[in-house]
């Protein structure tokens, strides 16, 4: 995994029956996550304020950037051999066999999204701005938790091995017409005026980071290096991305044309 500097897409989507017992799973450990630390505990008149807080508390209780994401100021990719994407705010290292779609806004030609694929399981990385100072997490999850609420899904949030993890199971509709539910779970790094964001899906959101599904893929979240820049943006504002001269070639010439 990529050190700090001076320091020693298939089957996404699964049917009713499928994710039941999957969804059940989630909740399982969720509620022994929060149990074994008294976390997320409601007030005697239902406010969950309480609750917000203890998540606050959890999130600020380490660095976990540790071991990455990094900025470009933490680490020395000159070190080093290694062959790396340059999306212009974010670079990229990727894995052996490693599946890659760029999102791209057809407006303006700029890339809005990575989506990396492992086999049957997929994560999507965005990034965006951050104030200089205090975090914006609690923000965030707020407004997934109303997201969430209005699409008729759930959310749950346990310890993930980035701070709070954020888990939720939405409604879709696969392919094939048939009811579905997505499930995903989204990981928060921030760093230097920059949130970085990170949504495992497939086969490795239904299991926990220690296993081989999602291990990969976590790595890979935290290999990135973010390069924010000095331009002025709103916190919570999307930063786009460029596209590599080197897949540039391979797009389509209406999605790479500015």
């Amino acid at each position: 995994m990529l050190g700090r500097k001076n320091k020693p897409v298939d089957d996404i989507d699964q049917t009713e029956d499928e994710a039941e017992a999957i969804e059940d799973d989630l909740d399982d450990d969720a509620a022994d996550d929060t149990a074994d630390d008294d976390l997320l505990t409601d007030d005697e008149d239902g406010d969950d304020e309480e609750a917000d807080d203890d998540w606050i508390v959890f999130d600020g209780s380490r660095d976990w950037r540790e071991d990455g994401p990094f900025d470009i100021s933490e680490v020395d990719l000159d070190a080093d051999d290694v062959q790396r994407l340059d999306f212009g705010s974010l670079i990229v290292t990727p894995f052996d066999n490693m599946q890659m779609q760029l999102q791209i806004n057809q407006a303006s030609g700029q890339v809005q999204a990575l989506l990396v694929v492992d086999g049957k399981s997929a994560i999507e990385v965005a990034l965006f701005a951050a104030p200089a100072k205090g975090s914006m997490l609690a923000q965030v999850r707020e407004e997934m938790a109303d997201a969430t609420n209005k699409a008729g899904g759930t959310m749950t949030l346990v310890k993930g091995p980035l701070g709070t993890e954020i888990r939720r199971v939405l409604p879709t509709t696969a392919p094939d017409g048939r009811q579905a539910k997505q499930l995903s779970r989204t990981w928060l790094a921030q760093g230097p005026k920059w949130l970085l964001r990170g949504v495992l899906m497939g086969h490795a959101a239904t299991t926990d980071k220690e296993t081989e599904e999602a291990q990969l893929l976590f790595e890979f979240f935290c290999n990135l290096v973010v390069r924010r820049g000095d331009v002025p943006k709103v916190p919570g504002e999307l930063i786009a991305l460029d596209i590599p001269a080197s897949l540039a070639a391979n797009l389509p010439e209406q999605a790479t044309r500015p």
